[in-house]
Formats: structure tokens, sequence, C-alpha cells
């Protein structure tokens, strides 16, 4: 491997020093067409190999853009599925730094032929083994496509560019105007999970990597805590709408590993570690924190399409790799607008299957509002929650009071609409009253929270769940 190249010194500031070891690096070019005979291709543009990440092995591939500018080619795309049939074999996460022109022109067909056995690979792997993708130049064209099939990307900030179609060839666009390849834009738009300089995407993956299990048949590793177990979390009620910081104060040692953090941002999903086990967290979010402590952003409360199916992918993740699902739920129903209402369905759709569908442990906190139909397609009891804890503010109910009273009593005058909103908070919406019958396990104080949910998730480490006998769904 050629220590000098970008592509080669990122996979030794990847892996644990000394770890890496190289796999297939005298391959080059078959193909002789169009002078290729006569251009030297070390290792065919992608160097390949495995090594370690805090001990653990991993699978790697690098594309090369000083040979042929990284392009794709027939045993180029052959040393990446090789790679891929062995982390399925050892079951290991296979993690792929992009940098690349796209397809090899030169190699027209076979070039064609080779990126999508790369697909057949990843479509093989999901689900089975963790993949991650990081983007360092170009990945454009087909190569987007492979991205995206990862379960995570991360983008470097300035030089990454990740498209199916580049900007200019957009109607009506050109990179001036709205560069949608750059990394930016592409991680508001849900397209990528991180974004930064290089050192800092690597060492993203790092967290990522230690975060995760090594496949679908193994659970992920549990580390050593110091962190007290029935740890208080003081002040968590007072920051109780930006659920990142709830997360990570529930979490061992406050670390959160936010994921997609600037894409629908009224949901948040991450991982943490719970008595030194990775558990994955999807919260609703109702306000935004600077790092000045000052709200700098606030949001509806409601679940908006795109809000819906970022939760939906991520339980999904979970689910398929065993990691327990904490939820924090403070919603009160679907965004109303014109946009919003032609996704919508379909994208509560998928949470509530997802949640539903989902067999790893889920444990639900109420820490808000809860309303609706959006709460219950946000982890509720009715659709498998395992444990169900609320705080004492919390209101579970159809929607807010007053305008169930107003629905209720709309002949009635506003004092009997007033009086009717107070007896219907307390019969329906009070989180005591949703206790009594069977729908909130437990009500705790805010502060207390690590604790029981941390007992809830070790209570349920054994849970065996069965679903029908089928393929595979279908929502």
């Amino acid at each position: 491997m050629s220590t000098t190249s970008n592509a080669g010194q990122r996979i030794l500031s990847l892996l644990d020093e000394n770890s890496f070891v190289e796999i297939g690096a005298y391959v080059t070019a078959r193909s002789t067409d169009f002078d290729l005979k006569q251009a030297e291709t070390p290792s065919d543009g992608v160097i390949t190999g495995y090594g370690l990440i805090d001990g653990n092995l991993v699978y790697v591939y690098s594309q090369d853009a000083s040979v042929l500018n990284g392009t794709v080619g027939e045993m180029h795309a052959k040393k990446i599925a090789n790679l891929y049939d062995l982390a399925l074999k050892m079951g290991a996460p296979i993690i792929g730094l992009f940098d690349s022109a796209g397809l090899r022109l030169q190699e027209s067909t076979d070039a064609l032929d080779a990126m999508a056995s790369i697909y057949a690979k990843q479509a093989l792997a999901s689900g089975v083994i963790p993949q991650i993708s990081a983007i360092f130049g170009n990945c454009g064209g087909g190569l987007a496509i492979a991205s995206a099939c990862t379960d995570f990307t991360y983008m470097e900030e300035k030089n990454a560019k990740l498209f199916v179609s580049a900007p200019n060839a957009l109607d009506g666009n050109y990179t001036a105007k709205c560069d949608t390849a750059a990394a930016k834009y592409v991680f508001e738009a849900g397209e990528c999970d991180g974004i930064g300089e290089e050192a800092y995407i690597l060492s993203q993956i790092r967290d990522l990597v230690s975060m995760l299990p090594k496949n679908n048949e193994v659970e992920a590793e549990e580390v050593e805590t110091s962190d007290d177990l029935n740890r208080v979390c003081e002040g968590i009620d007072g920051c109780a709408g930006d659920t990142a910081i709830v997360a990570s104060l529930v979490a061992d040692d406050n670390n959160f590993v936010e994921v997609k953090a600037a894409y629908a941002q009224a949901v948040v999903t991450g991982f943490i570690r719970l008595n030194g086990n990775t558990v994955g967290v999807v919260a609703n979010r109702t306000e935004m924190f600077g790092e000045d402590g000052k709200v700098e952003k606030k949001f509806d409360g409601v679940f908006c399409p795109e809000c819906a199916q970022k939760a939906a992918d991520f339980v999904n993740f979970c689910d398929a790799f065993s990691i327990p699902v904490l939820s924090f739920t403070n919603v009160t129903g679907f965004k109303a607008t014109v946009d919003a209402e032609k996704k919508m369905a379909k994208a509560a759709a998928k949470l509530a299957y997802a949640f539903a569908n989902a067999t790893v442990p889920k444990v639900n906190v109420v820490i808000g509002k809860a309303y609706g139909s959006a709460y219950t397609i946000m982890n509720s009891k009715a659709i498998g929650c395992d444990i169900t804890i609320a705080w004492p503010n919390a209101e579970i109910g159809t929607m807010d009071s007053k305008l169930a009273a107003k629905i209720m009593y709309s002949d009635s005058d506003v004092d009997t609409q007033n009086q009717k909103a107070e007896e219907y908070a307390k019969l329906q919406n009070n989180v005591v009253s949703a206790a009594k019958r069977g729908y909130v396990d437990q009500i705790v104080e805010p502060a207390d929270t690590r604790k029981y949910v941390i007992g809830a998730f070790e209570m349920l480490y054994s849970k065996m769940e069965d679903r029908p006998a089928k393929k595979h769904g279908t929502i």
C-alpha cells in the first residue's frame, strides 16, 4: 500500500496503529482498450484490506483518486466485492472510503456490470453486518447509490461531493446557484449522517463502530462504566424540549452519538450506552439549544413526513442488529400543510410498522404531551412497547383538553367549555388516568429517569418474541 496516497493515509488514520493488512495489492486493470494498457493502475485504484478499531475486526476499502481518478472498473469492483464476501464470512463491519470520478468509461459495460455487483453484495450484507461509508472527494452517479446502500454515511465538509446527477445537469440549476452535491446540502437533505474535517469524520466512524455490534447474531460489546447506575439527572426536566440533551444526561458518561443531526430536527436519533450496553434513542424534540445554552430553534411538536421516516429507518436498523430502543415521547399530532399531507400517511405508517415489527426490548418515556395517533405510533404500549414510563407532568390523550371541549360542547358558552376542558384534562389527559388504565407502567420523577430506564432494560435483557412466519413485511 502506498502510504503517501490520501487513500492509504485515511486507512492508517482510521484503524488502530499497525493493524492494517492489505489484500489484493497486486491487482491491476485487465482491459487494454482506449490506451489503458499504457496506464499504470496500482491496486486498480482501490486499497482493500482489514484491520482493527479499538481491537475489533473491520474491513476497509479506500478509493485512490491518484489512479485513474479512482474510477470503478472491473477489477476495482471485484476487489470490493471480494472484501464483502470476507466481511460476511467473518461477521465484521465494512467501511468504504469514497473518492472517485465514477465509472471507468474505458471499460464500458464491464465497469457497469462490476458496479452492479457491488450493489448485490451490499444487499446481501444489509441487516447482517454494519456498513459505513465516508466521502472525501467525488461520489457521483452509480457510486452515489453504493454510498446510499450503506447504513451510515459521512462527508468531508469542503471537498466531498455526493450526487446522482451533477448540479449543472439539473433543470434550472447550476453549481453557483445551488450546489446540490455539497456536503452541507446533502447533510441537511438527510442523505448523510455527519460532516466535518477529515480527522473528525474518521473519529466519528471509530465512535460509531465502537457502539455497534459486529453483526446481527451478536450483541454490541458491553463496556465497563464507572458512571453510577442510580445517578440523579439534575435539571433534566428543564431541557426536556431538546431531547438530544435529555439523551446525553441519561447516558453513561453523558455520551450521545447522534446521527442525521441536521435532518428532520424535530426528531432526534442516535446511540447511547446504559450500564455499558448500547441503546438506540428515538425522541421528539420541540426546541434546540445552542452552545450558549439559549434556545436557537423551536419546533411545533408534531410529526412531519421526514421526521417519521427518519425515526422509522433508525428503528429498523436497531431491530436488525438487536439494539434495544429507548424513546422519549412529546408529540401532539401531525404537520398540517398541503405538502406534508402528500406523504404523511405513508410515513406515519412506516413508523408504526417499524415499532410494531421490532422485537428488541423497547422502553418509552413520555416526557410531555402525547396526543392522538401521533402518540400511538411513537412506541406506545398498544403497538408493542414493553415498558412505558411517564413523568408526572405528562399528558396522554386524544388531544388538548380545550380543543376537545370545544368539539364536544360546540354549542355551549365559553365558561361551560372551560369547565368541561378542566374536567377532560383531569379525567382523560392526566397521566394518572392513563396509568390506571394500564397504558403507563411507572410514573417517575424526571431526575430518576436514568435509573428506571436502566432497570427496565436489565429486566428485558432476555426478551424473546416471535412473529408470524413470512418472507418480509411490505409496509
